[in-house]
């Protein structure tokens, strides 16, 4: 009867270990897979409720982790719906607060959302031309999460101390067109 009991625990264990390393494979797959479809992620195509689209290519060699964010972001709805809550002419437009779902244009809770999360800021030597998209953030430089901003005029004031991530590169009308108040209808990912 032992040498049963004994065999039982041997294969109970086996199963575990086997159920154990069965996960972690798939944890790594599943992350191998995500990281190489945020790789393949050219661009992304910005729809606005109002009509029009603002296409834009991204800058993964320059803010790889910041592409990566946005790409997951995107991917999962995040940015529908929200609406522009800053709109400096000639300067920019921002969106990617999410409590602008809910709030109302000029509720001053709006800008301080996010994620829920932060990441490590990727300043780079991309300049603030006319149409860059970037990541905004606080003071501290390692404090963007969601929200981002599109130039409407060069703004080299900023340069290097903000992670351009991207530049428009159809729609330049579209988001000039832009108003506080305006909503995301989506953002598509483009391969």
């Amino acid at each position: 009867m032992s040498g049963v009991k004994e065999d039982r625990m041997l294969i109970a264990q086996r199963a575990t270990r086997w159920t154990g390393l069965l996960a972690l494979t798939l944890a790594a797959l599943s992350v191998t897979g995500s990281v190489l479809a945020q790789e393949k992620a050219k661009g992304a195509v910005i729809t606005l409720q109002k009509g029009g689209e603002i296409r834009i290519e991204f800058f993964p060699e320059d803010a790889p982790k910041t592409v990566e964010n946005f790409v997951k972001l995107a991917s999962q709805g995040f940015y529908d719906g929200q609406l522009f809550h800053r709109v400096e002419p000639g300067f920019v437009v921002q969106t990617g607060d999410p409590q602008s779902k809910t709030l109302k244009p000029g509720d001053p809770k709006l800008g301080t959302g996010g994620p829920g999360y932060t990441i490590k800021a990727e300043f780079n030597k991309r300049p603030h031309e006319r149409g860059v998209v970037a990541m905004a953030r606080t003071s501290d430089p390692d404090s963007a999460g969601s929200q981002f901003y599109m130039t409407v005029a060069p703004v080299n004031f900023l340069d290097g101390k903000y992670a351009v991530f991207g530049k428009v590169v159809g729609g330049k009308v579209a988001v000039d067109s832009i108003k506080v108040g305006d909503r995301i209808a989506s953002i598509k990912i483009t391969k």
